[in-house]
């Protein structure tokens, strides 16, 4: 099969289309037909080596799937044929970038049917780490106030559609060319943090939802009892005790696999109450080129890879 593997640490470059095994499926596994990759930020920092999860090289970045099942171990949640999207064996390697992707079959879930592959494969990581960070862990509820940091990115987007899926009231950080944006996905208020100083702009807040290291500025706004949810100072824990000792909750997102809430995600998706925006697409031999799009750091909601 052919997969994006790199030898070294360096830029998009690196990347390069190569023949390699195809995977066989064990017990409880299947061997997914990959259709679409997300690229993700994490894909960029590991190539780079600036977050070396995956020791030296060479290896195949790359967690977001979705495809179809193609092989199914003995014990598998799924037949042949069946579609499915998730994001395998996360922060270890599942060698995303590539045609086949053997995976547990309890790390995925059935493709939310409105969606095609490309779609879908926007929707894992950034998703899930949502999702664990918004329902799981601050229990977003009805009337909730919820802060969202980068909120036309790739996380940020669907954050604020979770959160307004779960009857919360959205406000958004974001560059003003994007206001319209998140307004269309259903965000409340929208506030430029380039010209505004949010802490004296926003007040009372149940939730921050935090992807941009923060750090105690969100003690500003969040309510006594206020939940600080940090997906890049998750493992902080100097961070962590501020935040305890001013009487809010710390909440620091490790993304992981998990199917129940890709299938909750689905159901949310085939309802039409959330909606992944692909800002590219680009075949898997230029890989190179998306990660030089997503590494700019300016794409609102997702870049994917297509396959075969």
């Amino acid at each position: 099969m052919r997969a994006i593997v790199q030898k070294e640490f360096g830029g998009p470059e690196v990347l390069q289309l190569t023949d390699v095994e195809r995977p066989k499926p064990l017990s409880g596994e299947v061997l997914v037909r990959v259709r679409a990759a997300g690229v993700n930020p994490v894909d960029v920092a590991v190539r780079a080596g600036a977050f070396p999860l995956l020791g030296e090289p060479p290896f195949t970045v790359g967690w977001d799937i979705s495809g179809v099942v193609e092989e199914a171990g003995p014990g598998a949640r799924y037949r042949v044929g069946e579609e499915v999207y998730g994001m395998p064996f996360f922060p270890r390697s599942a060698g995303g970038y590539a045609e086949y992707v053997a995976a547990p079959s309890r790390q995925l879930a059935r493709k939310p049917a409105s969606l095609d592959h490309t779609q879908a494969a926007a929707l894992p990581l950034a998703a899930l780490t949502a999702w664990q960070g918004l329902v799981d862990l601050a229990k977003i509820g009805e009337g909730d106030r919820v802060l969202v940091h980068r909120a036309a990115g790739g996380v940020g987007h669907l954050a604020v559609q979770i959160a307004k899926a779960r009857g919360a009231y959205v406000i958004g950080l974001a560059r003003e060319p994007k206001h319209a944006f998140l307004r269309e996905l259903g965000a409340d208020e929208v506030i430029d943090y380039r010209t505004t100083d949010y802490t004296e702009a926003v007040e009372d807040v149940d939730i921050v939802f935090d992807s941009s290291s923060e750090g105690t500025r969100a003690l500003e706004v969040l309510k006594p009892g206020g939940t600080l949810v940090t997906i890049m100072e998750h493992g902080n824990q100097e961070l962590a005790a501020a935040v305890e000792a001013a009487g809010r909750r710390f909440a620091g997102v490790s993304v992981e696999p998990d199917y129940a809430s890709l299938e909750a995600i689905a159901a949310l998706v085939d309802e039409g109450r959330i909606r992944p925006y692909v800002a590219a697409t680009f075949p898997l031999a230029e890989a190179g080129r998306a990660h030089e799009l997503v590494g700019s750091g300016t794409v609102q909601g997702k870049v994917v890879l297509t396959i075969g």
